[in-house]
C-alpha cells in the first residue's frame, strides 16, 4: 500500500495554493493531525472544510477520516520499525537498528515501485543490444555491481562512473541500447544530462531514484522508484542503496527466468571461465 506521506510529497508541486498549505501543514505536523477535526485543520491552514476533503480525494482517499486512519497506521509502523541510533549503543544494537531501517526502506520501496515499469525495464534490458549504467559517488558501486551481474548473463553491459566518460558514451548510444541512470536525489546534473543525451540519440532511458518529482524522471522513459527516509547517521543513503540493489537483483532474476536457455548457459560459461581463479 502506497504511503500517504510519500504521495503528498510527490504531488505537492502540482497542487494549488490552498492544497499546498494543507500539504505543508501535514508534513510539518504529521503526528499532531490525528486528534484534529476537519474544521480545526482547515482553520489552521486558512481554508474551508471542502478544500480538505478535496485534498484527501486528490490522494485517492474517500475523505478526511480515511486520511487520518492511513496517517495513524504509517506513524505506528514507523515507531516500531525505526529507532534513533545513540552513542551508547553497542555495535550489535546499531546493526539491529540499521536492519530495521533497511527493512522499512524495502517495504516503502515496494509501495512506490510501479510493477509495469519494473517489467518494462527488465524486458528492455533483456532485449537490448547494449546496456550502459551511469552512477557517480555513492551510486557508482551500484552501477558497477549491476553491470557485473548483466555481464555474467552474457549481456553487453558497462558501468560508467566518470562524468566526462558518461557524456562521451551517451553520445554514441543508439536505438536498441538501454541507459540506466542511478541518482538517489534525482538531481545529479551529470547523470541527468547523460540520460537526456541518450534519449536524444534514441536509446531507452531508465531512472532509479528516490520517490518524487525530480529532473531525472523527466529525462527517462521508465522510472523505478525507491523510498528511503535517511537519518542523520545515513548520510550516504545506505538504506536506499540496498533498495537499488534489490531492484537490479529482481531484473537479473527476471532475465534468467525469461530468456530461454541463453542466460543460464552464459552463467555456466562464466563459472567455467572463473574456475582457475580459486584454490
Amino acid at each position: 500500500m502506497e504511503s500517504i506521506v510519500h504521495k503528498i510529497r510527490f504531488l505537492q508541486d502540482s497542487m494549488g495554493p490552498a492544497e499546498k498549505k494543507i500539504a505543508d501543514y501535514i508534513l510539518s505536523h504529521t503526528g499532531e493531525i490525528l486528534p484534529l477535526s476537519i474544521s480545526t485543520l482547515a482553520s489552521a491552514c486558512g481554508c474551508g472544510d471542502a478544500t480538505v476533503v478535496r485534498f484527501a480525494r486528490r490522494l485517492g482517499l474517500e475523505g478526511y477520516q480515511e486520511m487520518k486512519l492511513r496517517l495513524a497506521a504509517e506513524l505506528s509502523a514507523t515507531s516500531t520499525l525505526s529507532a534513533e541510533i545513540q552513542r551508547e549503543d553497542s555495535c550489535l544494537e546499531i546493526f539491529r537498528k540499521r536492519m530495521r531501517e533497511i527493512q522499512s526502506s524495502l517495504t516503502a520501496t515496494e509501495s512506490v515501485l510501479d510493477p509495469e515499469a519494473l517489467d518494462k525495464a527488465a524486458k528492455a534490458i533483456m532485449r537490448s543490444e547494449r546496456i550502459v549504467i551511469f552512477g557517480l559517488g555513492n551510486s557508482a558501486a551500484i552501477a558497477q555491481d549491476a553491470a557485473h551481474k548483466f555481464l555474467r548473463l552474457g549481456l553487453c553491459a558497462q558501468s560508467v562512473c566518470d562524468n566526462h566518460m558518461q557524456a562521451i558514451v551517451a553520445s554514441h548510444l543508439r536505438r536498441g541500447s538501454v541507459a540506466v541512470g542511478i541518482s538517489h536525489s534525482g538531481a545529479s546534473r551529470d547523470i541527468v544530462e547523460a540520460l537526456r543525451l541518450c534519449k536524444i540519440c534514441g536509446a531507452t532511458t531508465v531512472a532509479i531514484t528516490n520517490y518524487g518529482e525530480a529532473p531525472i524522471v523527466e529525462a527517462s522513459d521508465i522510472s523505478l522508484f525507491t523510498k528511503s527516509d535517511e537519518t542523520e547517521h545515513s548520510i550516504l543513503a545506505m538504506s536506499s542503496r540496498i533498495a537499488q540493489l534489490a531492484i537490479f537483483d529482481s531484473i537479473y532474476t527476471y532475465i534468467v527466468l525469461n530468456s530461454d536457455k541463453t542466460a543460464k548457459q552464459a552463467i555456466a560459461n562464466t563459472e567455467f571461465a572463473l574456475q582457475n581463479k580459486k584454490y
